[in-house]
């Protein structure tokens, strides 16, 4: 006589495969497989967000990473990263590195890059994506940054170039601008061109050593139809950078362009240690963290 069915107790389904190339999740309490540390070296528009750090309820950089790393691993959490330098809202970047730890994934760094840009391209582009020692520290690691500013000098603006750069209708003297920049060079107290982060005292000293700082004339071939105007092109490469550092020295430089000081003035800045009656930052668009330094 056949044995009654439990009408109460639904029939047991045997789990369906698991898709080809899908990660296995141990089972409960066995070990996990240990993490592989991973380095990518990220481009991005930084017109599209409110910086790179992470923050609640609006669009960021790190924010998107985050989620389209915890995605392509099969994370139940987005994972945590590091960045070589977290720029402002509105900043850009060609040469961003971070470093994150992802278990395994059935992708060499071709592929995890591919499977990456799907997800967030045009905005964030992942260069480069390769497997790094677990000593590898995106910002502990860097040696120096270089960042780029761009400066549309012109009597008018020009819509396809103010995505990028900061349109200054003043003539600029160029060469005072060069002299002046050379005061930036070495080891300083930059607390005149800091913002100084909540908490810490007026008091304690923001020391950096900057190697390279130098303006140019970009030549590019997206100024053969620009109108009449120079792309000027300013070039800062220090072991590090503080909040709006880039920003503030660029608006001062600008000034003794403008013809509103000149090397002495700026060195007098740089002395007084304090934001007093400093010049106006420059506006975010035309900042790019061009790329990060390591032995």
């Amino acid at each position: 006589m056949p044995e009654p069915v439990d009408a109460a107790r639904p029939p047991e389904v045997a789990p369906a495969p698991a898709p080809e190339g899908a990660l296995q999740l141990a089972p409960e309490g066995a070990p996990q497989p240990p993490l592989q540390r991973w380095r990518l070296l990220v481009a991005y528009d930084g017109a599209a967000f409110r910086g790179f750090a992470v923050q609640p309820q609006v669009p960021t950089v790190a924010g998107a990473l985050r989620e389209a790393l915890g995605r392509t691993a099969r994370m139940p959490d987005p994972p945590g990263l590091t960045c070589a330098g977290r720029t402002d809202a509105g900043v850009h970047a060609r040469g961003q590195v971070i470093h994150v730890d992802l278990p395994p994934i059935p992708f060499d760094g071709v592929g995890l890059a591919r499977a990456l840009n799907r997800q967030l391209s045009p905005s964030i582009v992942i260069l480069n994506a390769t497997e790094a020692p677990d000593d590898f520290d995106a910002r502990h690691s860097a040696t120096g940054r270089t960042y780029r500013y761009l400066v549309w000098n012109a009597p008018t603006a020009d819509p396809l170039l103010h995505p990028m750069a900061w349109h200054v209708r003043d003539p600029l003297d160029l060469r005072a601008m060069g002299a002046a920049s050379d005061v930036l060079l070495g080891t300083h107290d930059f607390r005149s061109f800091c913002r100084r982060k909540p908490g810490t005292s007026a008091e304690q000293p923001i020391v950096r050593r900057v190697t390279r700082a130098k303006w140019s004339v970009d030549q590019g071939p997206e100024l053969r139809d620009a109108g009449p105007g120079r792309l000027l092109r300013f070039e800062i490469e220090a072991n590090s950078f503080c909040h709006q550092m880039v920003r503030a020295v660029v608006g001062s430089l600008v000034e003794v362009g403008r013809g509103r000081g000149n090397a002495a003035t700026l060195l007098d800045r740089l002395r007084a240690t304090s934001r007093h009656r400093a010049a106006d930052p420059a506006p975010a668009q035309g900042l790019c963290l061009v790329s990060v330094q390591y032995d």
